[in-house]
């Protein structure tokens, strides 16, 4: 049996509001660092003093702890170049000039989870592949999102984002590889919660979006094919032929007339724009 979907009340999208804004905050402070000669714990331990002083903590950290594996190591998913996603950040990985670094990082205020991921070039970018392939990404992204809604179906998320990489494709001139087997996800008193939100799908199909409902959407696209492989510290995830891969994430909340982006600033109102969506106000 398909594990429940956790619907929320209106007062606890909005607390869920006050996570996102808090990990926005703490993101943004990490962007703006990222800088050649920065290293990747620098960038990891100003999203962590963010999110310790608006009295947050950090979701990543320790995740998956057992007794004999304290978990993930850092507050961040630091994934730089052909990394895709769960980089471990560290005081030896030195950014340089080109670099494309994926930013991943979640918090916990007054219970609830925030998760959120943006991808950014280093200095300048070294070829215009790159610059499309993080716009490609983030629009597909943000397509995904603007297909939410009310008693809507969760297949309507995945096959827009699908779609959306089909036409960045060709509209660039080249074939993104759109992994699959890592997507998005429900989020709310845990990080990973049902359901399982995939990159690929079909219209009309998957379970119904009652309002209530919080996802985490996180397109994961590559400069060459999709294939992924995980390194022996059994995080990274990296892609099989080399390739350079971006990553963006947002957690949005469905209410009874609308979405609201909780991760954005904005609540999504400037992402949602172009797709002729309004997001709902939980401030």
């Amino acid at each position: 049996m398909a594990e429940a979907i956790q619907l929320k009340t209106r007062g606890e999208l909005q607390a869920m509001r006050a996570a996102g804004r808090l990990l926005a905050d703490a993101i943004a402070a990490g962007r703006a660092g990222v800088a050649p000669g920065v290293s990747t714990l620098d960038v990891n331990d100003v999203v962590a003093g963010v999110i310790a002083e608006g009295g947050g903590t950090s979701n990543f950290l320790h995740y998956g702890a057992r007794r004999d594996d304290p978990g993930f190591p850092a507050t961040i998913c630091a994934s730089v170049n052909d990394e895709v996603v769960h980089g471990i950040p560290s005081a030896d990985r030195i950014l340089h000039d080109g670099d494309l670094f994926s930013i991943d990082a979640g918090c916990i205020l007054d219970g609830w989870h925030a998760d959120s991921a943006v991808s950014v070039h280093v200095g300048t970018p070294p070829s215009m592949d790159e610059v499309d392939l993080i716009a490609a990404c983030e629009r597909a992204m943000w397509v995904g999102i603007a297909a939410a809604r009310p008693n809507g179906r969760l297949g309507d998320i995945s096959a827009a984002i699908e779609q959306s990489v089909a036409w960045s494709s060709r509209a660039d001139g080249r074939r993104y590889g759109s992994v699959s087997g890592y997507g998005g996800h429900g989020i709310g008193t845990a990080m990973h919660m049902a359901p399982f939100v995939p990159n690929q799908g079909k219209r009309g199909k998957g379970p119904r979006l009652a309002p209530g409902t919080a996802l985490a959407i996180e397109p994961m696209l590559t400069l060459g094919r999709p294939g992924t492989r995980v390194l022996a510290d059994d995080w990274t995830v990296v892609t099989k032929d080399g390739a350079r891969a971006a990553h963006w994430e947002h957690s949005i909340g469905i209410g009874e007339d609308g979405i609201c982006v909780l991760t954005a600033p904005d609540g999504g109102a400037a992402g949602l724009l172009p797709f002729g969506v309004v997001p709902i106000s939980l401030d």
